[in-house]
């Protein structure tokens, strides 16, 4: 595995890597082609907002495959800690943690991703990275290690980014719950005065609903 100099940027394709996991070695992205997948990273195995936070990727995995996504966790730690803190989670949790887990005892993955940030120590932040099915990353996360994040929201952020990309629209905040136009999507600004007027007469004729040129909207 190459390390570049700086952390990939949304719209490249994800570094490639071949990684020791709990289910063994994985190539990524080619093993996940044709498929999303969700790579977090934890500080650290055995602490308590870690569990918290395995304990909710797992009980919302099939969710996620639902998506066509596959979850990949991720530490510093050896393979071995992974295995039994998993074993730790079934037998005291009463849930089974479905998705591999990345040794990255190194840190070479880390440090390739950007997950080591040093003013907050040598451990990974808790950092989330969503590469869609073709290996290209759409989107990263990045919070503190004292900051559990919502894994619901990680799923909204990749529903809104299928639907993006399927329809070619954009999602207002908090989609499909927002205050201004609920569940229906924006598309994208007029980028011609004729196209402006277009808009307009569609929203006239109610195929779309607009504010204004700029801003028009629809229900899927």
């Amino acid at each position: 595995m190459e390390i570049i100099n700086r952390i990939p940027l949304l719209g490249e394709k994800f570094p490639g890597m071949t990684v020791k996991t709990t289910h063994g070695m994985i190539k990524l992205p080619d093993d996940y082609a044709g498929k999303w997948f969700v790579l977090f990273s934890h500080p650290g195995d055995f602490t308590p907002v870690c569990t918290t936070e395995f304990v909710a990727f797992a009980k919302k995995a099939d969710e996620f495959k639902k998506l066509n996504a596959e979850l990949i966790g991720l530490s510093v730690d050896q393979v071995f800690a992974h295995i039994k803190w998993v074993e730790w989670i079934e037998e005291k949790l009463g849930v089974k943690i479905p998705f591999p887990v990345i040794a990255d005892e190194l840190g070479m993955v880390a440090k390739t991703l950007g997950m080591i940030h040093e003013a907050k120590g040598t451990n990974t932040v808790r950092a989330v990275f969503i590469v869609d099915d073709k290996g290209v990353l759409r989107l990263m996360m990045y919070y503190p290690q004292e900051v559990g994040r919502s894994i619901d929201e990680i799923l909204r952020a990749l529903k809104a980014l299928q639907v993006s990309t399927q329809n070619g629209v954009a999602l207002p905040e908090n989609w499909p719950n927002n205050s201004l136009i609920g569940d229906k999507v924006i598309i994208p600004p007029a980028a011609t005065e004729d196209l402006a007027k277009e808009r307009l007469q569609k929203a006239k004729a109610g195929e779309i609903e607009c504010f204004d040129w700029w801003f028009c909207y629809k229900k899927l």
